[in-house]
């Protein structure tokens, strides 16, 4: 990741352009696969007035989503040049600190968008692979019943490779891509040339007669139509990676140009042959580059499978971080790139969904009516919350900012109402699956809401504590490290020490893990110490991290000693409460999350090994919460 992108020569803006083509535009880049043959399986006619009305949808949806919403507009909303979902979301809340009701309603629309974005996240390895083999059917008709098995051997061997690391495939990953949008932009000019009539679909007019002659038919449309621009969000959620300019510099320079000439390139193919809708993506290549293709749109999809998968990590990471989800067990797979991490819950809940879904719905234009309600929502979550931070951050004049907010969410209604419409036929699986993560990450919220309650209203301040009872208690040798969620006062594992055991350490240490709402904290503000007591000997040290970094206790201990903290990490004893939780009655959680919060208390990590804390100095102590 670059630090400083007005900095950079133009040689690094150059590599970090081809490294994002790689990583970032391999969802969207992979659409004409099976975007413009879904619009016209809708039953359109195949004519020159209606190809033409599909490609001036198409041009105008890209034109107008991708490339003013989210490479001009959303683009701008850097949370310290990091982007995504939990970014935008984290940058919306700092804009709303003194607000705490609008400070829930962002929280609650941010949830709903990473939540959909896991059902995109599902779809996309699905639909992509599918749609890539399924060129055997025009290539090999008798290898037809190879389709599905050939689907998921290569999706198995994407998520097995997972826990190896990408960063070595990683780097073919730019090359192909290049490769990959190179090819798109020649088989469309071969196209263009024998019917150049295709270019007047850049005038509005057409997507505008089509929407209006064809009445109902045509809201329908929009719900395919929508297929060209998926993965459009990806722009914005891997800026951290690559920076602003570079994915700005790929999408105009090469991605933007071939996908449209792509576009074109098969909307001449089917004025010219509207028999080759069965697959116009393939017919657009002579017969002897047909297996090449299918080779180099195998591997396409699988790059683009990658990005997602990946974009799944890092945002479950982030979720974690933020208190949104329960801790999993979190490994980095690159020694230089901390953004390249690998959550093996994650990958494998993702696997067994992603071979459900071929296996159940067996082909993609199946699949397409799964596609889009998920992809549609977020957008819609992007266009609010970059909403409320162009109002509180950026202080835009009202008028301007409701004709941002008007314009874009109306494209993103019309989009979204559209593709409602295949709920019942697929539509129904996304949504399904960003309702149950919802609950679990809502009902995560609400618990630890609870416990932090529990503990306020039994807190004990330290010269309480100091006055009362230490006087009382026998003192030993070394040091003593106490690891609390609590801000203030005493942990009550230290008080449960104190009741059973009757001792305390020479020297207390209360610690305390904060993740804030910026992607990165410094190491120079990482700690902050501040001291108790007449004989100095009570610590509270709060370690502050971005949402994008993982706490390293050990690492951070040994800053303490730097800023005057004298004590050996080696022989220091850490407490940890193991804590059970019960209900009781009359809690104020309903009753349907209450098992679910104790499962999920109960499975999550296990803070020695989330935090990195030495597991032969730690001393666990039973303690029973009642919410």
């Amino acid at each position: 990741m670059s630090s400083n992108p007005q900095n950079q020569s133009k040689e690094q803006l150059a590599g970090l352009a081809l490294s994002a083509i790689g990583v970032v535009f391999g969802d969207i880049g992979t659409s004409p696969l099976y975007a413009i043959k879904e619009v016209f399986h809708s039953g359109l006619p195949i004519d020159k007035i209606h190809v033409l009305g599909v490609l001036s949808l198409i041009f105008w949806s890209l034109t107008l989503v991708v490339t003013t919403k989210y490479a001009i507009f959303i683009m701008r909303a850097d949370n310290k040049g990091e982007g995504g979902i939990i970014a935008l979301m984290a940058l919306a809340l700092q804009g709303s600190k003194n607000n705490p009701k609008k400070m829930a309603f962002i929280l609650t629309i941010g949830l709903i968008g990473a939540s959909l974005f896991y059902g995109d996240s599902i779809i996309t390895p699905a639909i992509s692979v599918l749609s890539a083999v399924e060129g055997l059917k025009i290539i090999a008709p008798p290898l037809a019943d190879y389709v599905l098995p050939i689907t998921i051997i290569v999706l198995g061997a994407l998520f097995f490779i997972q826990a190896k690391g990408t960063g070595k495939v990683g780097k073919i990953f730019s090359p192909v891509m290049c490769f990959w949008f190179a090819l798109l932009a020649l088989l469309g000019i071969i196209n263009i040339i024998h019917e150049p009539d295709v270019c007047m679909a850049v005038n509005p007019y057409y997507a505008v007669h089509l929407l209006l002659n064809s009445g109902w038919h045509g809201f329908l449309i929009m719900g395919a139509v929508v297929l060209a621009i998926t993965g459009a969000e990806a722009l914005y959620a891997d800026m951290g990676h690559f920076g602003l300019k570079p994915i700005r510099y790929a999408w105009f320079i090469l991605v933007f140009p071939a996908l449209l000439l792509n576009y074109f390139g098969q909307g001449a193919l089917l004025i010219n042959h509207p028999d080759a809708i069965q697959n116009p993506f393939y017919l657009l290549a002579p017969t002897w580059a047909l297996y090449p293709l299918l080779i180099l749109s195998t591997l396409a999809t699988v790059i683009a499978s990658q990005a997602v998968i990946s974009g799944a990590f890092s945002v479950a990471r982030q979720a974690i971080q933020m208190g949104y989800c329960p801790r999993m067990n979190i490994l980095h797979t690159s020694g230089q790139e901390k953004g390249q991490v690998y959550v093996p819950a994650v990958n494998w809940l993702l696997m067994g969904s992603v071979f459900v879904l071929v296996l159940s719905f067996q082909s993609s234009s199946a699949l397409a009516s799964a596609y889009g309600i998920a992809v549609t929502g977020t957008m819609i979550v992007d266009t609010i919350l970059a909403f409320i931070i162009i109002q509180s951050l950026w202080q835009w004049k009202t008028v301007t900012s409701i004709i941002f907010l008007s314009t874009f969410l109306a494209i993103d209604l019309l989009f979204f109402s559209s593709n409602s419409l295949k709920i019942p036929t697929g539509g129904w699986l996304p949504l399904a699956i960003a309702t149950i993560l919802f609950l679990l990450l809502t009902t995560w919220i609400k618990g630890r809401g609870l416990l932090s309650q529990y503990m306020d209203e039994r807190r004990v301040l330290f010269e309480d504590l100091e006055e009362e009872t230490i006087d009382k208690l026998a003192r030993v040798e070394g040091t003593a490290i106490y690891l609390t969620r609590s801000l203030h006062g005493v942990p009550q594992v230290l008080l449960h020490n104190l009741e059973h055991n009757h001792v305390l350490h020479q020297q207390v240490i209360v610690l305390t893990i904060v993740t804030t709402n910026e992607p990165y904290v410094d190491e120079e503000h990482l700690v902050k110490i501040r001291t108790f007591g007449e004989n100095r000997n009570f610590y509270r040290v709060k370690l502050y991290y971005g949402f994008k970094q993982n706490a390293d206790v050990r690492r951070a201990l040994e800053l303490c000693r730097k800023e005057g903290l004298d004590f050996d990490p080696k022989t220091a004893s850490f407490f940890i409460g193991s804590e059970k939780v019960t209900f009781r009655n009359k809690s104020p959680m309903p009753k349907w999350r209450r098992a679910l919060f104790r499962f999920l208390f109960h499975n999550s990590t296990s803070p020695i090994e989330f935090f990195k804390i030495p597991v032969d100095r730690v001393v666990e102590l039973g303690i029973r919460i009642e919410l």
